[in-house]
């Protein structure tokens, strides 16, 4: 590991007030993988090389999983490290795994009735998924041990980029807003999306990406504001509680985000 002795300092109007974001440099790291998915609180890291999915935990050898059929997802989901959800888009199929990367359900939406065309996935409550549903533009949070739908959303008029989720909400990104939805499916927020393309979310933070950089939000604030990051690739990013970890497709970057 090596450590980068110098403080990126940036700020924002946050809640009509103003503070100070601090992005403190940890670590760089050596890195070779295809997707970055997920690193936890205990510094596990989820990630995949060609078609195989590998948890790898800092202390312990890494264990995987691959589907030779499927072949290469298209996203992979660890908010819940219990229930992993993996996606394949062209195959308009989803898989469950457990903590111990061994499969427990599988969710075939071609052979459902009604049939759903899916373009993303997220992570819901108890044995639920977030779908977005191409044939009728909705979002929808779906129970796959019943089979039933629990929740649909009003819907959109535009593409959708990308949906991330926790046990309260989901975010949806599409090409001209932002949305946020409870978990009962109510609309709370809706900001015009200023060319973002992809988004992470921690506790209380969302950063978003654009061509020129990363923005940060909080998730009780309408006001995004960019980042001053390094002059890095940003190949993949995301966030752990408040630590930011930026992939330049050769190198493991992490920061420490600091609001005051």
């Amino acid at each position: 590991m090596k450590f980068l002795s110098f403080i990126l300092v940036l700020t924002f109007a946050w809640s009509n007030a103003q503070s100070t974001v601090t992005l403190i440099p940890k670590d760089s790291t050596a890195l070779d993988i295809d997707q970055l998915i997920a690193i936890d609180n205990f510094e596990t890291m989820y990630y995949t090389v060609g078609n195989i999915l590998y948890k790898n935990p800092k202390t312990q050898e890494a264990i995987n999983f691959s589907n030779v059929q499927l072949g290469i997802p298209t996203t992979v989901n660890a908010y819940n490290p219990l229930k992993i959800n993996m996606f394949f888009q062209d195959f308009n199929y989803v898989i469950i795994l457990d903590n111990r990367l061994a499969e427990i359900f599988e969710i075939d939406f071609n052979t459902l009735q009604p049939y759903r065309f899916v373009t993303h996935v997220s992570t819901g409550y108890d044995n639920t998924l977030w779908i977005f549903n191409q044939d009728i533009q909705q979002l929808e949070l779906y129970d796959y041990l019943n089979n039933t739908i629990r929740v649909t959303t009003v819907p959109v008029q535009t593409n959708v980029l990308d949906l991330k989720s926790d046990y309260n909400y989901c975010w949806m990104l599409t090409e001209k807003y932002l949305y946020q939805y409870t978990y009962f499916g109510s609309l709370i927020s809706k900001i015009e999306n200023k060319g973002y393309t992809e988004m992470a979310l921690s506790k209380d933070s969302i950063i978003l990406k654009s061509d020129s950089g990363l923005f940060h939000k909080s998730k009780e604030s309408g006001e995004i504001q960019a980042l001053n990051t390094p002059k890095l690739l940003i190949n993949q990013f995301l966030l752990t509680n408040e630590t930011l970890y930026i992939y330049d497709s050769n190198k493991l970057h992490s920061y420490q985000l600091k609001i005051d």
